[in-house]
């Protein structure tokens, strides 16, 4: 443990604040008008909402869905001590997961997150390092304007920066560096676009907070979060889970500082080519009747512990090509880890094919505002067209200008919950 000093109060209640304000601003039959929240759901999670920033200009919070998404977790005050997990009822599905080797070095990750500690002041290494069982962990949001804690990327200097972005490319594979980095510029273009957010919609409003110390043998991990972009990365040897990882865009194209940024087409197209490779018979299994609602995310921050049944068609009986199309889909995800540890994940994935549900809301064109998610025992991904918060709000329809995306692991392994469970009870 780190001895990191216990949350104030007044931090607890900044956040509170920020998330009161919200509803007072508009009440809450604005913000559901606001984050296009439909009534009904299938999760038993608390109702959230999204909120307004703090010059007027809607937030788009990590989804609504029926209170599918929140706004983090002030919406619902899970605690890591309470920590469950994405179940299908609520039932802890058992030995998904366990304490081994899997010869993918994390000496890297482990040296990057040192210096890039060691770089930080006194004052920001404290405000920055949280015991590895801190409910920190479960306090990300989507949210622009939502209190953060730990070293913000726009208060380094460049040499800080550096090795603060040092660590993302030792974490993420080279798709997911770049991913994330223009999820930051589109944020900053946002702001300029919108004409405000000044402290949030910035390339700079990006936070990395530690959880336990940087070790090739003890539980460790790291969270980076901001605006539409939240990575929990947690390390226990050579293990990593990198889940729940949170990705999202408004604009999803855009010229930034004369570079043209366009993302999620790889995530689009994957999906569309998966549905479009199934039978019609298949399909009516997997298109559900339901009209694309301008947020239909059930599994944003705040949702820890959401019951989401499954929905759709499982995998098993599908062709080769259909399953082998399903694994493409899953690796666009997967792939923005690191790519020896991807694989490890992907082949956890493999071991459960059979039990993988594809699930599909919204029309199905190439340009379409639909949703899909795919969802099995150690594996939950959502992609959702949403309605627009802050950009071309003229039209309020869903979307592909407005995306969010989620991985998680079902069943207790998010944030490397069940790992350090295991580690703690076999090796201490």
């Amino acid at each position: 443990m780190t001895g990191h000093r216990p949350r104030t109060p007044e931090a607890e209640r900044s956040r509170r604040w920020f998330m009161n304000k919200a509803l007072l601003a508009g009440g809450v039959a604005a913000m559901a008008t606001m984050t296009g929240c439909s009534s009904g759901s299938d999760s038993t999670s608390a109702t959230a909402s999204s909120s307004a920033a703090p010059n007027g200009m809607p937030s788009g919070g990590p989804g609504g869905g029926g209170g599918g998404g929140g706004m983090g977790p002030g919406a619902s005050e899970v605690k890591y001590a309470d920590f469950k997990g994405l179940t299908t009822d609520g039932t802890i599905v058992d030995d998904l997961y366990s304490v081994h080797s899997t010869d993918v070095s994390t000496d890297k990750v482990v040296k990057a997150a040192q210096a890039f500690l060691d770089g930080l002041t006194t004052a920001e290494r404290k405000a920055s390092v949280f015991d590895v069982d801190d409910d920190e962990w479960l306090k990300w949001s989507n949210v622009d304007g939502y209190e953060r804690q730990g070293a913000r990327m726009g208060d380094l200097t460049e040499k800080q920066r550096n090795l603060g972005y040092a660590l993302l490319g030792a974490a993420l594979s080279a798709d997911g560096l770049t991913q994330s980095r223009n999820i930051m510029k589109l944020n900053g273009y946002l702001g300029e676009y919108s004409g405000g957010g000044k402290e949030t919609l910035t390339e700079g409003a990006y936070f990395f907070t530690f959880m336990g110390t940087p070790s090739t043998s003890q539980p460790w991990g790291f969270q980076y979060e901001g605006h539409h972009l939240a990575i929990n990365y947690f390390v226990l040897g050579d293990q990593v889970v990198m889940t729940p990882t949170f990705m999202g865009s408004e604009p999803t194209s855009a010229t930034y500082n004369g570079e043209k940024i366009t993302l999620f087409r790889t995530e689009t197209k994957a999906g569309l080519t998966l549905l479009r490779s199934l039978t019609a018979a298949q399909r009516k299994k997997v298109v559900s009747t339901e009209t694309k609602a301008g947020d239909n995310f059930k599994a944003g921050a705040g949702q820890d512990n959401a019951q989401i049944a499954y929905q759709g068609l499982a995998a098993k009986g599908w062709t080769e090509a259909q399953r082998n199309n399903l694994l493409d889909l899953v690796r666009v995800y997967v792939g923005n880890l690191d790519d020896g540890h991807a694989e490890v994940k992907m082949t956890e994935v493999e071991d459960h094919l059979d039990e993988t549900y594809f699930y599909w809301i919204g029309e199905t064109d190439d340009d379409s505002a639909f949703y899909y998610r795919v969802h099995s025992p150690v594996v939950l991904i959502e992609y959702d067209a949403q309605s627009p918060i802050a950009y071309e709000t003229q039209n309020r329809n869903p979307s592909q200008h407005h995306i969010h995306t989620i991985i998680r692991t079902p069943n207790g392994g998010d944030y490397g919950v069940d790992l350090l469970k295991l580690h703690l009870a076999h090796d201490h």
